[in-house]
């Protein structure tokens, strides 16, 4: 099970990026709404409706989130707190955490990037507290897989996908979608 968390402000492209590509591929990913309401407003107006709230989401069950930027989506989803703590319990647990665009900020706020590698959008680098920058669309540490924004949610979606899946599924689909080939 893969959980996408979606607060008000939330860039679109990488939130359904990844839960299409996740689908594609015969992962369980969910759009989780941190908002109290299943209908959330993205950072471009697009309205989409999560398929379950914050509330009502089993994080026992689940083997990753994902964590999309976009403003103030990435201040919105930092300042949930029940969210933050499983953020830390997942990293303290080994399990995957996906943040994308300005939502590496988060983990750098909860210091989960000291002595690893990661990425963000681009002019936000101050945020990867403790971290080892990289200019790669994305990078993969351990647990922790960021990328850089809207024109890598392609790239980030089949590394989840790898992640989850396996590498053989990200490649089937990166042939299926005609991308990078």
């Amino acid at each position: 099970m893969v959980y996408i968390h979606l607060a008000s402000g939330f860039e679109e492209v990488e939130a359904l990026t990844a839960a299409d590509l996740l689908r594609r591929a015969g992962a369980d990913a969910m759009l989780v709404s941190v908002t109290g309401e299943k209908t959330v407003a993205g950072a471009h107006g697009l309205r989409i409706e999560a398929d379950l709230l914050f509330e009502d989401a089993d994080y026992a069950g689940c083997d990753m989130i994902v964590l999309p930027g976009g403003m103030p989506g990435t201040k919105n989803l930092a300042a949930h707190r029940g969210l933050c703590d499983i953020i830390r319990e997942f990293d303290r647990r080994g399990k995957l955490i996906g943040a994308i665009c300005a939502a590496p900020m988060i983990l750098g706020e909860l210091g989960l990037l000291k002595g690893r590698k990661a990425t963000i959008y681009p002019g936000m680098e101050e945020f990867l507290r403790g971290a080892a920058r990289s200019e790669e669309k994305v990078v993969t540490d351990g647990n922790i897989i960021t990328s850089m924004g809207p024109g890598t949610a392609m790239d980030f979606g089949l590394a989840l996908v790898e992640r989850i899946c396996g590498r053989s599924e990200a490649e089937n689909l990166r042939e299926d979608l005609i991308y990078n080939i």
